[in-house]
């Protein structure tokens, strides 16, 4: 460790000399990039600077206590290497975290899928309850959402719906929610009072820019429809629903939530980019290493993650056997208690394959 963050600090010095040079200052995007990766170094530079300080403390308080021969003296000695020790555990501890890499997509704005699964229409009310407890949740944070694309069911739930979410570290917490989402409740109209269980999933995937994946308009095959709505409702009399499929790899993309056709095309080509961006992530990481399998996994989608029992009102994660008793609160957007140890598990097993 000592010896990474002695490059580390040796690049940070360099930078610290390139952005004071006038010809670099004038270069606005070199000098934005220096700058990021400066800011990006300088916590792990100040902790280093306090295990350095820590260990020298440590070292002249040790050789005090070789060398005094006073009672008194050596046990307040020992108590201040004791207090030392104890101190540069927490600060290597700190360093640790700093050093685990960070995935350069956490950053990113995401767009969120949301499908019923099994269950029929009370998994589309499933959905539907999903999404709105993701709406609290943006709303909390001060992010901004906005919807895609949606296939109704017109009783409050959802077949599918597709929204983008934009604001700070985005994809980072939002990820952790992808997977499979099960719910227990006895279901409106179930005469009996019987349990019923649906399902839905959650895909989550990092925004992608023009620039990070290059889409040939040759590809595309671009179908144009009426968009239809449930009851009858919002049926546009013009043909601006879009279907966008991307001939290569067959995926599809529909839009019809806006009355321009233009602006579903927009909408449809955005959605269809961030998943050939995130099938183009997967395809590399699985080149790299090996699929690590982890309670922390965010890739699987087949794994049930979370289960939202209503009649004792817990909602269970089981990629960390995480329960509370506060479902309606959930549903409401509480949903900071589960991203943090997500996080700190996540950052655990990290911490391991470092070893």
């Amino acid at each position: 460790m000592i010896d990474k963050l002695e490059r580390i600090e040796r690049r940070y010095r360099e930078l610290e000399e390139k952005l004071s040079d006038p010809q670099i200052i004038q270069k606005t995007n070199l000098y934005r990039d220096f700058s990021k990766e400066e800011a990006e170094l300088a916590p792990l530079v100040h902790g280093y600077a306090r295990l350095k300080k820590n260990m020298a403390d440590c070292a002249g308080t040790q050789e005090l206590l070789n060398e005094e021969a006073d009672e008194e003296l050596r046990e307040l000695a020992e108590t201040e290497l004791n207090q030392l020790t104890q101190q540069r555990e927490q600060i290597e501890e700190e360093l640790k975290l700093l050093l685990i890499p960070k995935d350069p997509q956490d950053s990113r704005n995401a767009i969120v899928e949301i499908r019923a699964g099994t269950g029929g229409d009370e998994a589309g009310l499933f959905a539907g309850a999903l999404f709105r407890m993701y709406q609290h949740y943006i709303e909390k944070r001060n992010w901004k959402i906005e919807v895609m694309s949606s296939n109704s069911q017109g009783i409050g739930g959802f077949r599918e719906i597709i929204f983008n979410v934009t604001g700070k570290d985005v994809y980072g917490i939002l990820k952790y929610e992808a997977g499979v989402h099960r719910v227990q409740r006895v279901p409106a109209t179930e005469a009996s009072g019987r349990i019923h269980t649906s399902a839905a999933s959650v895909a989550v995937l990092p925004e992608a820019e023009e620039i990070d994946v290059m889409i040939d308009p040759n590809d595309l095959r671009i179908d144009v429809y009426r968009s239809s709505g449930p009851g009858g409702q919002s049926v546009n009399t013009t043909d601006s629903a879009v279907r966008v499929t991307h001939i290569p790899t067959g995926m599809v993309v529909t839009c019809q939530d806006e009355k321009s056709q233009h602006k579903n095309r927009a909408k449809a080509i955005k959605v269809l980019r961030a998943r050939l961006y995130e099938k183009a992530l997967e395809e590399e990481k699985a080149k790299l290493t090996a699929e690590r399998r982890s309670m922390v996994s965010t890739g699987d989608r087949s794994a049930k993650i979370r289960t939202y029992n209503f009649p004792q009102g817990r909602v269970t994660d089981h990629r960390i056997g995480l329960t509370v008793y506060e479902l309606e609160d959930v549903l409401l957007g509480k949903l900071d208690e589960f991203t943090e140890q997500l996080m700190m598990a996540d950052r655990a097993e990290k911490l391991k394959a470092m070893d």
